[in-house]
């Protein structure tokens, strides 16, 4: 019995070791520099200094979840400007991919390839799916590799910061369900912080 429950608390700690985690609000955002897919270079600490930045990332353009959240922040995009601060997506899919999502949720805001999930890896949001899930998703018709160039499986959890113009984390949304994402008035009531 005593050798079960050890062995059970061993796991637990493992488990939780393992887990992937937010950075914590009040922490120094990770910068970047990247191009976004119309050929736009983003410079994450230098456009932070003048404007708040709300940066989320999404799975693809195939993720139902991930358009009704990229319609969503382009509803509100003048609000969101009128607060002095900018969208940025990051996505693991290449160009092609981000124009297909561009046209499925009207996203004007800038969207960033992640080549190599560099970026994602950086905001710890990187996970690979099993072999099991994504012969499903190819059931489905959705090819995570072809759409990223790629050869690891690799998504986002579909995470949401925004950086303030000290590039200072104060406010983050970080659910490993891919069905949970941060509101936009939540994402409003941060901005006016």
């Amino acid at each position: 019995m005593k050798s079960t429950m050890f062995i059970a608390l061993l796991l637990i700690v493992f488990l939780s070791a393992h887990a992937q985690q937010a950075i914590p609000i009040g922490s120094k955002a990770p910068v970047f520099k990247a191009l976004t897919a119309q050929g736009k270079t983003i410079d994450l600490s230098e456009v932070s200094k003048q404007k708040q930045v709300v940066l989320m990332f999404y799975r693809g353009q195939w993720c139902p979840y991930c358009n009704k959240q990229m319609s969503e922040l382009e509803d509100s995009l003048q609000y969101i400007h009128d607060l002095g601060a900018m969208v940025i997506a990051i996505t693991p899919e290449k160009p092609t991919e981000i124009a297909k999502m561009v046209e499925k949720s009207g996203a004007s805001f800038d969207i960033i390839y992640d080549q190599n999930h560099k970026i994602m890896d950086r905001y710890n949001v990187t996970f690979s799916l099993s072999e099991e899930v994504n012969a499903k998703y190819k059931g489905w018709g959705i090819d995570i590799n072809k759409a990223s160039g790629n050869d690891d499986y690799a998504l986002p959890v579909p995470a949401t910061y925004i950086i303030d113009k000290n590039g200072t984390i104060k406010g983050a949304f970080f659910n490993e369900d891919y069905k949970k994402r941060m509101y936009v008035a939540h994402i409003l009531k941060v901005l006016k912080q």
